[in-house]
């Protein structure tokens, strides 16, 4: 039932797809529990955010802040004065806002605006989807109210009585998939009743996964498989030249983005993918067996450690990225020969869901609603 209080939102997460995202995902649950809701997103200047809210249909505001760099750079030099810069603006809007409550899903921006809204009285959440927090959100983690998470053991990080598991807001066309495997290939151009294996670049590309597909593509295709191979843009005129002379080049589909991942996963036997959370989230959500080869440079080496977690429990293979191009065709091969292991997979895959994501953190925004203001 729709509410008559006009709600007021403030919304932080951006830099990846794996922030902004489940952001946009839980906006747009709020708008539709509170359709007179007023919602701002804060972002930071020059990062994807301030393209892809606006595209959804929501308005940001932009900060001047960076992430700091692990080695010894000059851009480190300016990192204090952006902090200081984005902590006024951020308390600036705030207080201007006036808002029920503020999110935070991870980025940049979100440390100033959560920091700014909790030091003013606001109720404040934060989600962490990885199974290791970054630096920024085990610093909110004590400041703001509610704690979100997407994995079991985070009071090593956070204050227990602020956590909530929830698990990772994934979107609504791929929690409610109904189109059948066959009907997915058809779709792409593909044999309805051959085995499918989808290769998951990440929306920026993922450069050592391309490199290790082109590597064995041909290979992979002789096994009698048939592939969907999303390469962001960077990697699309090597993955394109990788099968221009193979004779089974009609089995495969190369994309620069694939829009509709729904169909995708529907058709997919085997996946091979990054292991950021909203990937492994939208992983378990359509029960598919993947091979996860984490990006090593991510922060805190967290892809390694949310992959590891399925692994542990046998819910999905992990495979390091240095070894991708010598191992993926064995990788590939064993998950698509060895059904008994397969549906072990699928079967411990179960253990990980976690329903409603988004209507679950909803739940815990209107509790906070409840809350007096500062």
């Amino acid at each position: 039932m729709k509410e008559n209080k006009k709600y007021r939102i403030l919304v932080s997460g951006g830099g990846t797809g794996g922030h902004i995202f489940p952001a946009i995902a839980i906006a747009n649950a709020l708008k539709a529990r509170w359709e007179n809701a007023e919602i701002l997103f804060v972002g930071a200047k020059g990062r994807m955010e301030m393209e892809k809210v606006p595209q959804a249909g929501f308005p940001i505001e932009g900060l001047w802040i960076s992430g700091i760099q692990r080695r010894l750079t000059l851009k480190n030099l300016s990192f204090p004065f952006k902090l200081i810069h984005s902590l006024l603006k951020a308390r600036h809007i705030v207080k201007q806002f006036q808002p029920d409550v503020v999110i935070g899903t991870g980025g940049y921006a979100s440390g100033p605006l959560l920091k700014a809204a909790a030091s003013l009285g606001f109720p404040t959440l934060i989600l962490e989807q990885n199974s290791y927090p970054g630096i920024t959100n085990k610093w909110l983690g004590k400041v703001v109210d509610v704690v979100c998470t997407a994995y079991e053991g985070m009071e090593k990080y956070f204050p227990a009585e602020k956590i909530v598991i929830t698990g990772s807001p994934i979107r609504k066309n791929i929690r409610e998939m109904k189109i059948t495997p066959a009907e997915a290939r058809k779709s792409f151009g593909l044999d309805e009743n051959r085995k499918l294996l989808l290769i998951i670049g990440g929306s920026q590309g993922a450069l050592r996964i391309n490199e290790a597909v082109a590597k064995n593509v041909e290979q992979l295709l002789a096994s009698g498989i048939q592939i969907i191979w999303q390469t962001g843009k960077l990697s699309l005129p090597m993955a394109e030249k990788s099968i221009l002379n193979s004779k089974f080049r009609n089995r495969v589909v190369v994309r620069e983005f694939i829009y509709e991942m729904d169909k995708a996963y529907a058709a997919a036997d085997v996946v091979v993918s990054r292991a950021g959370a909203i990937a492994i989230a939208e992983i378990v959500q359509v029960g598919k067996p993947a091979i996860f080869i984490p990006l090593p440079s991510a922060a805190e080496d967290h892809q390694t450690r949310n992959a590891k977690a399925l692994a542990e429990k046998n819910a999905a293979l992990l495979l390091a990225e240095k070894n991708a191009a010598r191992d993926l065709f064995e990788k590939v091969n064993g998950l698509m020969k060895e059904e008994k292991k397969t549906e072990t997979i699928k079967e411990n895959l179960r253990q990980f869901e976690h329903g409603d994501a988004t209507e679950k953190i909803v739940e815990e925004v209107l509790k906070l609603t409840k809350q007096k203001k500062g």
